[in-house]
């Protein structure tokens, strides 16, 4: 098997997810840095496949499509609530260009889909999986998928991962990447050089959450007493 060389300095600090038993994290779109969630790994798939889709010599900037999101998410959930789904087909038999279809998107779609029999998954772990299939790599360094959505759901042992990438019928102009995937606005990136993530995809946050949680539950004590004052 031939394997593609992996250098994606973005990815090292790309994780998120749940760190000596904490509690799943949710889709819950919000930009909390104490509490692990789903926004911030989601994030994290799109700065990746930006870095992707420039080591392969795009000058694109891939955006955030709400209706590929829309589509991503259905196909997430359907994957999570049905155990014997690992693939792009979903429990009523719909392809990703039927789902894109019935969320409004007009343009070719494809898509990436990662499973992990665990209650989250890491962006490193997430990106190891599609980076080194070469179906998925193909996708992702396609330079005519200029849109994107990213879902993820959790449950007790299984996390799922839907990204869909869009060619829209219009193309759509370069836009910088800024706030849409966590970056402090404005950011102009040249072409050609590799996204480096925020601090907040480092998982600090995480691991000290983590460290300051555990005693307390050993102790039956549930939740930890608030953080003080910064």
């Amino acid at each position: 098997m031939q394997y593609w060389p992996l250098t994606l300095p973005a990815m090292i600090g790309v994780a998120a997810g749940t760190l000596l038993g904490m509690p799943a994290a949710h889709a819950d779109g919000d930009n909390n840095t104490l509490i692990p969630n789903n926004k911030r790994l989601n994030d994290g798939v799109v700065a990746n496949v930006y870095t992707v889709q420039h080591q392969a010599g795009c000058a694109n900037d891939v955006k955030i499509n709400l209706q590929l999101q829309l589509a991503a998410q259905r196909h997430t959930l359907d994957v999570l609530n049905n155990r014997n789904l690992d693939g792009d087909i979903g429990s009523d038999g719909s392809t990703p260009q039927d789902r894109a279809n019935a969320a409004g998107y007009k343009g070719r779609v494809a898509e990436t889909v990662a499973i992990n029999p665990a209650v989250a998954i890491s962006g490193i772990e997430l990106m190891n999986q599609w980076y080194y299939n070469p179906a998925y790599m193909a996708i992702m360094s396609n330079c005519g998928n200029t849109q994107i959505g990213v879902w993820s759901e959790n449950s007790l042992d299984r996390t799922v991962v839907v990204a869909v990438y869009g060619q829209p019928e219009r193309p759509v102009a370069p836009t910088p990447l800024g706030s849409n995937v966590g970056l402090p606005p404005p950011v102009v990136i040249p072409e050609n050089v590799p996204l480096d993530p925020s601090p907040d995809y480092d998982a600090s946050d995480e691991i000290e959450f983590g460290l300051n949680w555990l005693p307390w539950i050993l102790r039956g004590v549930y939740p930890p007493p608030a953080y003080p004052p910064q």
